[in-house]
C-alpha cells in the first residue's frame, strides 16, 4: 500500500526533483538487495527458510509506522526506506526457495505464477484502500501508513501459522553436502547460472523504476495526483490475471522465450510514453503492457533459474539473481532521474529504449543455452 503512494508523496508533497526522486526510489527498490544473499544463505545453511522470511516480513511491517515520525526530511525518509526494503530483501530469497523446493521442475513457472497472482491481489487491494483513504481524508498519508502496518501483521501471522519448511527424508538429508559460504559463492562458477545473473543485470540497467513510469504518465496526462494509486490497481489487475497463464506458457514453450517477450512489452510501454497525444485509451494500453510485462518476467525469471541450482543452495542462488537484478535497477533508476532532470523526460525515455533494445537482443541470443 505504501509503495502506491510513495511517488505521489515524494514528488508532490515533499517536492523532490526527478534526480532526487530517482535516488530515493532507487534506495527503496534496491536497499534490501545486499541482504538477500545473506538471508538466502542463512535459510539454506539452517534449512529454516520460513523463519528467515518471517523476520523480513516483520521488519517491513514495523517500518510502516516509521514514516509517521520522519516527516519530509529526506535523510530520515531514506533511512526508513532502507530498513523497509531491507525487510523485503530478507524475505525474498527464502520465500522463493520455499516455492521452488516444494514444486516439480516442470511446474515451476505455474507455481511462481500462482504466488505472484496471489501476491499481486494484495498489491491491487492496497492501492484501492489508499485511494479510498485519500478520498475520505485528502493528504492524510498517516492513515495509509497505519492501515498498511496492520495489514502486514495479518500476512506475517498467516506465514507463521500455516507455512511449513521443506523437509527431505532423513536418509536424503544426511547425504546432502554441508552448506558453506564457499559452496554458495561457488554457484557463480556454473556457466549457465552466471549467464542468468549477467543477463538479469543487463536488463535491470535498462529498466526505469515503476515510480517513474507512473509519474511520467501523470506528467503527460495531467490528471489529479489523487488518482495516481489507481494506476497501480490497473497494472496489478492485469498482472494478477496473466501471471498463472503466462507461467504455464513458460513451462510449456520455454521460460526464456516468455521472459524476452515480457521485456519486449516493456519496450512497447516506453514507446507509448513518447506518443504525442496520450489519452484514456493509450493510458489503458500502457497499464495492460505494464501488467503483462510483470506477469511474463517476475516469476518466470525465478522459474528459469531454479533448475540450475542444487536444492541445498537454492535460496543463495535465487538471492544472487535477484540481488544483481535489483542493484542494476537501482543504478538504472538513478540514471533515468538524472537524464530527466538534465535532458528532459522524452530524451531519458529514448535513451532507455535504446539500452533496453540492446539488452533484449543480448538476452535472446546469449540466453539460448540456459533454457535448453
Amino acid at each position: 500500500m505504501v509503495s502506491t503512494i510513495l511517488p505521489l508523496y515524494l514528488v508532490y508533497t515533499v517536492g523532490l526533483s526527478p534526480v532526487a526522486f530517482g535516488l530515493v526510489d532507487g534506495l527503496y527498490q534496491g536497499a534490501g538487495a545486499l541482504v538477500r544473499v545473506a538471508s538466502g544463505f542463512v535459510g539454506d545453511r539452517f534449512r529454516r527458510h520460513k523463519e528467515v522470511a518471517a523476520v523480513g516480513y516483520g521488519l517491513s511491517a514495523f517500518c510502516k509506522l516509521g514514516f509517521l515520525a520522519v516527516g519530509g526530511a529526506v535523510g530520515a525518509l531514506s533511512a526508513i526506506i532502507v530498513l523497509d526494503r531491507t525487510g523485503k530483501g530478507i524475505r525474498t530469497a527464502p520465500r522463493d526457495a520455499l516455492i521452488s523446493l516444494s514444486t516439480p521442475r516442470e511446474q515451476l513457472g505455474t507455481a511462481f505464477g500462482v504466488h505472484r497472482a496471489l501476491d499481486t491481489t494484495g498489491a491491487m487491494i492496497g492501492p484501492l484502500l489508499a485511494f479510498g483513504l485519500l478520498a475520505l481524508a485528502p493528504g492524510r498519508f498517516d492513515a495509509i501508513f497505519v492501515v498498511s502496518f496492520f495489514v502486514a501483521l495479518v500476512g506475517l501471522g498467516i506465514l507463521t501459522l500455516f507455512v511449513q519448511n521443506h523437509r527431505d527424508e532423513p536418509a536424503l538429508a544426511a547425504e546432502k553436502p554441508h552448506v558453506s559460504l564457499r559452496s554458495a559463492a561457488g554457484l557463480l562458477g556454473s556457466r549457465r547460472f552466471s549467464i542468468v545473473v549477467g543477463l538479469g543485470c543487463i536488463l535491470g540497467l535498462a529498466t526505469m523504476s515503476d515510480g517513474f513510469v507512473y509519474v511520467g504518465l501523470q506528467h503527460r496526462l495531467g490528471f489529479e495526483t489523487r488518482f495516481l494509486p489507481l494506476l497501480y490497481v490497473g497494472t496489478s489487475l492485469v498482472y494478477m490475471v496473466l501471471a498463472v497463464p503466462l507461467g504455464r506458457l513458460a513451462d510449456r514453450f520455454g521460460r526464456l522465450r516468455i521472459l524476452v517477450a515480457g521485456y519486449m512489452l516493456l519496450l512497447a510501454l516506453y514507446g507509448s510514453l513518447l506518443l504525442p497525444n496520450i489519452g484514456p485509451v493509450t493510458l489503458v494500453g500502457c497499464l495492460l503492457l505494464f501488467g503483462a510485462y510483470y506477469a511474463a518476467t517476475d516469476g518466470v525469471l525465478m522459474a528459469l533459474t531454479s533448475p540450475l541450482l542444487p536444492e541445498e543452495t537454492r535460496g543463495s542462488g535465487l538471492a544472487l539473481v535477484t540481488t544483481g537484478t535489483t542493484l542494476s535497477r537501482l543504478f538504472g533508476s538513478l540514471a533515468f532521474g538524472a537524464l530527466w532532470t538534465f535532458a528532459g523526460l522524452s530524451a531519458a525515455i529514448v535513451v532507455f529504449m535504446v539500452a533496453l533494445s540492446i539488452a533484449i537482443a543480448a538476452t535472446a541470443i546469449v540466453g539460448r543455452s540456459v533454457d535448453a
